[in-house]
């Protein structure tokens, strides 16, 4: 009973992982198909002899960027600051208020 109880954990923390990485990379496959739209129209709109290399043509990109690789960061690295720790502890806290109806 024991054992099934812990494979069941397991499970369930392997599934919820799966989602975390699944939902990193349709982030991800979003942010390439939607900058390469940005691109495509940044590059038609370009008036003869105008440079792409212009700020304004990659602030998307980078900005969205910064987001991205906050996401992978918390997919990828372990005990990060959402990591399975936290979350732990703010199941505790909020059941704990809960018990005590302390919401504030």
């Amino acid at each position: 009973m024991e054992r099934n109880i812990d494979n069941e954990i397991r499970y369930e923390a392997a599934v919820k992982r799966v989602k975390k990485i699944k939902g990193f990379y349709t982030h991800l496959l979003v942010y390439i198909v939607i900058n390469l739209m940005i691109i495509i129209v940044n590059i038609q709109n370009l008036d003869k002899g105008e440079s792409y290399f212009q700020i304004k043509n990659f602030f998307t990109a980078f900005s969205w960027g910064i987001g991205l690789l906050a996401h992978g960061l918390s997919v990828y690295l372990p005990g990060s600051m959402f990591g399975t720790k936290w979350e732990e502890k703010k199941i505790k806290e909020f059941m704990d208020k809960e018990k005590n109806n302390q919401w504030q």
